[in-house]
């Protein structure tokens, strides 16, 4: 520990808790600020149209020259996605283990980053010093190589981030975590530890990785045709996994996607993944081997599977589509909300020929831990403070549940929103104040500029569709020059309902009517007479509420 005592911790969650994904959690210490991970998280449903979601960092942005450097925990997306768009508004070190590092300056040049950056390359064994706080890093078995958590050491104990992590009893020496390091640090003193949640509410160990070997071993040697596995793209040890078992079939691999394939070549580079070079196809030669020697490695463009699977379903991929007799293996969990997306696939799989195994048999498990590795990594740490992190908020109770049965006393054990600045100060644990914190939606090349407002628009969009009421006026005359015409879109079959389409735009005919005969009148007024007269009128016709638009034009 330091010497110099630290008179003010501060810790923060930008995003990260109550969701999932988009983790960046920041700690303050004397004014210094240490940001853990910056990472994206897929849009939710009602989000309609939008590409990713990254946290509201506004608050780094404007404290940028307390930023002392950004720590990336893993090269997972919901990690590290976001740092692209971080790094355009501050300029800051960022630290991080070979692969993670690799992985980030891959993502940035996929989106098209043009800045430089100051990448720092650690280890588990690196420790870095910054005045009177030193951070130090240990190895945690995640399903993708170079996994390590945080130590933000003060004069008060260290502040642990663990990043997502399981303790896997038969994890190779890649993936092993350095239990003995995290027992020191617990020895040494932890005062607070954030730890994954996203397996809280499971009880008992998740299952160990070698339990998905065994599975793979016995669908590789029964399935007669081809095999086609779909698995997510940073999902290293799952990939390496159904390479071993393709070696031990004798059939050869065709990797597929551009995601998959950019990870796969860096993986390899680094030697992060071990592939004899013979085992490896170009997709173009599958058709000079027969389908039992074939194994097709796929996932789709955001490195997810299933919408790949679902274009080879329809015949419309632009590789490789669904032939009978293929096995479809999908070893990957869903993500939150694809779960009637993926039941839909799997039964288009079916009727394209295909037999589909999927989790139903134990061909992924979770990379995260359940509730007895969440307990021993509590009583490895014995944190005076706890706050559960990664995770929708009922993964985050369940997580204070746990807490509590390892001897956690409730008083120091707080559940975070977004934004709450978290105080460590005289014994204590409590919320001060909030920053400004939230979701950043990605639309494009748009960055932020879709909001609430054009979110309801779009939904209004989807659910009744859009009139659009198109008049064109003499205002010298006083008189109607053109129209009104009514547009539908997404609203009704105008040819079958020629009836309420002709009885719209007389309404509206009256309206302007009336409204141009007066002495004075303005176009809002007049726009807000259409609006509300034609939505009462639809609604009571059809029960629906179309957004209107009325475009009111005027000539000589």
């Amino acid at each position: 520990m330091n010497t110099k005592k630290n008179d003010t911790i501060k810790i923060i969650a930008l995003g990260g808790v109550g969701e999932i994904g988009k983790n960046m959690y920041v700690t303050e210490v004397d004014g210094d600020i240490f940001v853990v991970d910056a990472g994206l998280m897929f849009p939710e449903d009602e989000m309609l149209g939008i590409d990713v979601v990254i946290p509201d960092f506004s608050y780094l942005t404007s404290n940028s020259e307390r930023v002392k450097g950004i720590f990336l925990t893993h090269g997972h997306e919901d990690h590290m996605g976001a740092l692209t768009y971080v790094l355009r508004k501050i300029n800051v070190p960022v630290y991080g283990t070979k692969l993670t590092l690799a992985l980030a300056r891959e993502k940035m040049k996929e989106q098209e980053f043009s800045g430089s950056v100051d990448f720092h390359e650690i280890n588990s064994n690196s420790i870095l010093e910054f005045g009177t706080v030193s951070v130090s890093f240990f190895k945690t078995n995640h399903s993708i190589p170079d996994s390590v958590g945080v130590s933000i050491n003060t004069s008060e104990g260290a502040i642990v981030h663990t990043g997502d992590f399981k303790f896997d009893q038969a994890a190779t020496a890649m993936y092993k975590p350095e239990i003995g390091k995290m027992a020191a640090l617990g020895e040494k003193g932890v005062l607070c530890l954030l730890s994954d949640s996203t397996d809280a509410e499971k009880p008992g160990y998740t299952p160990s990785e070698s339990t998905v070997v065994e599975e793979l071993s016995t669908v590789f040697y029964n399935a007669q045709g081809r095999i086609i596995a779909a698995c997510f793209a940073s999902d290293i040890n799952r990939i390496q996994h159904l390479f071993d078992s393709a070696a031990a079939n004798s059939r050869k691999v065709a990797v597929v996607g551009k995601s998959l394939k950019r990870v796969y070549d860096i993986a390899l580079g680094l030697g992060y993944l071990t592939v004899d070079d013979d085992l490896i196809i170009p997709v173009d030669d599958i058709k000079d081997y027969s389908a039992d020697e074939i194994v097709i490695l796929t996932t789709g463009s955001q490195g997810e599977p299933i919408e790949a699977l679902q274009k080879m379903a329809k015949q419309v991929h632009p590789q490789v589509n669904i032939k009978e007799g293929d096995t479809v293996l999908i070893a990957a969990s869903p993500l939150k909300g694809s779960e009637v997306f993926i039941y839909k696939t799997i039964d288009m799989l079916y009727r394209a020929g295909a037999t589909v195994v999927s989790s139903k048999k134990s061909v992924q498990v979770s990379s995260h831990g359940s509730q007895e590795e969440l307990k021993f990594m509590i009583h490895l740490m014995s944190p005076k403070f706890f706050i559960p992190v990664h995770g929708e908020h009922k993964m985050l109770k369940a997580h204070k549940k746990v807490a509590l049965a390892c001897g956690v006393p409730e008083e120091n054990i707080f559940i975070p929103d977004r934004g709450d600045v978290v105080e460590i100060s005289g014994g204590k644990i409590r919320s001060t104040e909030r920053v400004v914190a939230g979701n950043t939606l990605i639309d494009g090349i748009g960055v932020g500029d879709v909001g609430n407002i054009v979110l309801r628009d779009r939904r209004l969009l989807s659910q009744d569709g859009v009139l659009i009421v198109v008049v064109t006026l003499n205002k010298a005359d006083r008189k109607i020059a053109a129209g009104p015409e009514v547009i539908s879109r997404g609203f009704v079959y105008v040819r079958e309902s020629e009836k309420l389409m002709t009885d719209s735009t007389a309404l509206v005919r009256e309206i302007v009517e009336k409204s141009i005969s007066k002495e004075s009148f303005d176009w809002p007024s007049m726009k807000q007479d259409i609006r509300d007269s034609l939505n009462h009128y639809l609604f009571e016709k059809t029960k629906r509420r179309p957004m209107i638009m009325p475009i009111i034009m005027e000539v000589k």
